[in-house]
């Protein structure tokens, strides 16, 4: 198992792609001292991972410097209440996310995600707490995972709450339209890409199949957008979760967003000790223990459980 796991971290090393990784100085060795011994004198660590995690393996994320989607260009991430009132924007949204899916959802784990699913199989952690919905936590083999904002992976009827997995709906609308390709595009941290409005005008979405059709149900991908709150059962366990653990570590997060945010709030509250591992600043620096500004996969591969 080891030396498969030896493997696996090497070929991330090799093949992984760093393009949207920001600049970012060497990990300071005190810092990564302090660090392990807080690894070392917890049991039961919660951790709650970011954008950041996943840079490593080539999915760009929103507000990093010069690399970031935000740096580097207009676009916004959809709305909640757009999608929801609106057909336009959904076949808009679908579009560009068809054209995207193909590479998205082949994008591996990187370093990173198996050196979490290592720790998760020593039992040092409780739960993995993860605001990404590229669902590379379960490549990398990880079980224990709460995805706070939901899954790009699976899609569901905001009708009838029908379900099914992201691959199935991809065939469907590759069966409406067959002719459409984009070659060489990149994609966004939403999995889309940007396509010209001629293109999206004529790019076909289905209803859904299992409503009545009176309901005229239409599908979203089962993931939070900006705008739309995270279930309140969802924060409650997390929460509980974070309440029984000893220790708090933010990988990769700025925790702009106030769902990430909450953690180290009440980290704080609760007297949890945290540690926060992120390239530049973030919205919980003052309220970590300890602040290791580096990548993410220099740190954890230095960590010894």
């Amino acid at each position: 198992m080891k030396r498969l796991f030896t493997r696996q971290i090497n070929f991330t090393r090799q093949h992984g792609n760093l393009t949207f990784v920001p600049h970012h100085e060497a990990v300071i060795e005190s810092q990564l001292e302090k660090l392990q011994m807080l690894v070392d004198s917890s049991t039961n660590i919660l951790i709650l991972t970011g954008a950041g995690v996943s840079t490593e393996s080539g999915i760009p994320d929103y507000r990093s410097e010069l690399v970031g989607l935000y740096a580097r260009s207009n676009h916004r991430p959809i709305q909640h209440q757009d999608f929801m009132r609106s057909k336009h924007v959904r076949q808009r949204y679908w579009a560009r996310n068809f054209v995207g899916w193909s590479k998205f959802s082949t994008v591996q784990p990187n370093a990173s995600h198996f050196l979490l699913a290592s720790w998760e199989r020593h039992g040092k952690i409780s739960s993995i707490v993860t605001q990404n919905v590229d669902r590379l936590h379960h490549k990398a083999g990880s079980k224990a995972t709460v995805e706070l904002h939901g899954c790009a992976h699976e899609v569901k009827c905001m009708k009838c709450n029908y379900e099914m997995s992201r691959d199935k709906f991809q065939s469907i609308l590759t069966e409406l339209n067959p002719s459409l390709s984009v070659p060489n595009a990149d994609i966004r941290p939403d999995a889309d890409v940007e396509l010209s409005q001629e293109i999206i005008n004529t790019f076909r979405v289905p209803n859904c199949q299992q409503c009545r059709d009176e309901l005229e149900g239409f599908y979203k991908p089962n993931i939070i957008f900006f705008g739309d709150n995270v279930p309140k059962s969802r924060v409650e366990f997390v929460f509980s979760q974070l309440q029984s653990s000893d220790c708090l570590i933010v990988l990769g997060s700025s925790l702009y967003v106030y769902s990430g945010y909450r953690f180290i709030l009440r980290a704080s509250e609760l007297g949890i000790p945290s540690a926060i591992v992120n390239i530049g600043p973030t919205r919980g620096d003052k309220l970590a223990s300890i602040k290791l500004s580096a990548k993410c996969s220099e740190v954890l591969t230095k960590i010894c459980i």
